[in-house]
């Protein structure tokens, strides 16, 4: 089976259990993402932080807009929760931002779990 981004997807949640095994559960999702930030840096891991995407109707840009979380390296969607599970909207919501911003993986890191929980949605 071929596994889109499979190294950089390892790389990733390799951070986020190194983040999890230090804080465990309970934070807010802020902190993880401050740490995330903290640990993409040192690792020298391009990222965008609240990367904004517009939504187009029909060639037409909405009011609205979405913000990941982050975007590793230029194609992985990143979304970091703190809830005690990954919800069906939340999996909804990644789908979503993988359609606007025409990316082919998002992942959602769960850290309000006791043990990290994460899912890897492709488009």
């Amino acid at each position: 089976m071929n596994i889109i981004f499979k190294e950089d997807s390892y790389q990733i949640i390799g951070i986020c259990m190194e983040i999890h095994n230090y804080f465990g559960h309970g934070f807010s999702e802020i902190v993880y993402k401050d740490a995330l930030e903290l640990e993409f840096r040192k690792a020298g891991i391009f990222y965008e932080r609240e990367k904004e995407y517009e939504v187009v109707y029909k060639g037409i840009v909405l009011p609205h807009k979405f913000y990941a979380d982050f975007v590793v390296k230029e194609k992985i969607v990143l979304e970091v929760k703190g809830k005690n599970h990954i919800a069906e909207a939340d999996l909804a919501q990644a789908l979503n931002y993988l359609k606007v911003s025409e990316n082919k993986l998002a992942m959602i890191v769960n850290f309000g779990e006791s043990r990290l929980n994460y899912k890897r949605i492709v488009l």
